[in-house]
């Protein structure tokens, strides 16, 4: 495969800034990770209120056109805005809705959900299993006559949404959250914070949005793998960040625990491995903005890397605050439990390893 690499400038613009700092003043306010544990023990895992106001800035549909009724953005401040997500493990619909989803309407022209999804009055989510990667298959969902039979385990934001995009073959049709002979039902999820759900389609009347859309489908789950590692990068920095702050304070055997120098080579090695994801994330979120034909190598190894990283910031911020971290009442579980998670999400790092040595010709490992 050849491609032009992106070359234009990967550091954050001032819009972008702003737009980090809006969002996380609102999580400070709104979605502080007490409230976030707190929300883990009641039957409404989705903060609703976060979203509406997320949405209120723009945050629900930040790369679609103006005309379409979003924000007019690019991929790239979605991208901060699922960095800060992933800072705060926020329990919204941002990656299913405002990534996957939006991604998906756009490519193939719909003119009836989008607008609403833009306006924040509606949550759409995508009904593959969210383990499902870039160009993999996806479901079986049959249409017999004009009505939908199936089954999809594992679905993302489901839970949230109003509306379900079902491919069917090369086909895409949007059923209603509440039609008949669709069900929805929760299940046990390592992270909390991101409920998956199983939905069974008994003849489910759905309304054809596209044909041959598995094309964009594939676009879509790119799409949402590129997120993912934004959000994965601000999870591992927040790790990072905590384990700092704690180090800096906590003594033990007379000394600030920070001062070991055994300690400083962890943190330090994590750092270098946090900062190389930055890079490949912002290459990433970059080419999606830019329509770049190196999007599949960006996307592949962006999740590849920063799946792995945010797992070890997660392990190492548990691990390096020693009994404390171990606790319910400390947040550390939440982001090891959302990295873990996100790593088989949208495709394995092996997966996506697997991918990218074939988009770049690499050979393969003789058996």
């Amino acid at each position: 495969m050849t491609a032009t690499p992106v070359t234009g400038d990967l550091l954050y613009s001032e819009i972008e800034d702003d737009l980090r700092a809006s969002v996380r003043s609102l999580l400070e306010k709104q979605g502080a990770w007490d409230a976030v544990l707190a929300r883990t023990e009641t039957d409404e895992t989705v903060d609703r209120e976060l979203w509406a106001r997320l949405a209120e800035i723009g945050c629900a549909a930040l790369a679609v056109s103006e005309e379409q009724g979003g924000a007019g953005a690019s991929w790239r401040e979605a991208a901060v805005v699922a960095e800060e997500l992933g800072r705060a493990v926020a329990p919204v619909p941002f990656l299913g809705s405002a990534g996957l989803a939006a991604a998906l309407l756009v490519a193939v022209g719909e003119q009836e959900i989008l607008p609403q999804l833009a306006e924040g009055g509606l949550v759409a989510a995508l009904a593959v299993p969210f383990g499902t990667a870039p160009g993999a298959p996806t479901p079986a969902v049959e249409l017999r006559g004009e009505l939908l039979h199936g089954t999809v385990r594992g679905v993302a934001d489901a839970v949230a949404a109003d509306v379900l995009l079902v491919p069917v073959g090369n086909d895409l049709y949007a059923v209603g959250a509440e039609a008949d002979g669709l069900t929805r039902t929760p299940i046990v999820s390592l992270d909390m914070t991101r409920q998956l759900v199983d939905l069974t389609l008994d003849s489910v009347r759905g309304r054809l949005v596209a044909s041959d859309a598995e094309g964009a489908v594939t676009d879509a789950l790119r799409i949402g793998a590129v997120l993912l590692a934004s959000e994965q990068l601000g999870l591992a920095e927040r790790c990072l960040e905590t384990t700092v702050e704690y180090l800096a304070i906590r003594r033990q055997f007379g000394r600030i625990l920070g001062s070991y120098q055994a300690l400083k080579h962890r943190l330090a090695d994590l750092w270098v491995l946090i900062t190389q994801a930055r890079a490949v994330a912002r290459y990433a979120a970059e080419c999606a903005a830019t329509g770049s034909a190196d999007l599949p190598v960006a996307a592949a190894l962006a999740q590849a890397h920063c799946s792995v990283v945010a797992q070890q910031a997660a392990e190492e911020c548990i691990q390096l605050h020693g009994g404390i971290g171990f606790t319910w009442e400390h947040p550390a579980h939440l982001y090891l439990k959302r990295a873990k998670s996100n790593a088989i999400a949208l495709g394995t790092p092996e997966r996506h390893r697997a991918a990218l040595a074939e988009l770049v010709d690499l050979p393969g490992v003789p058996a």
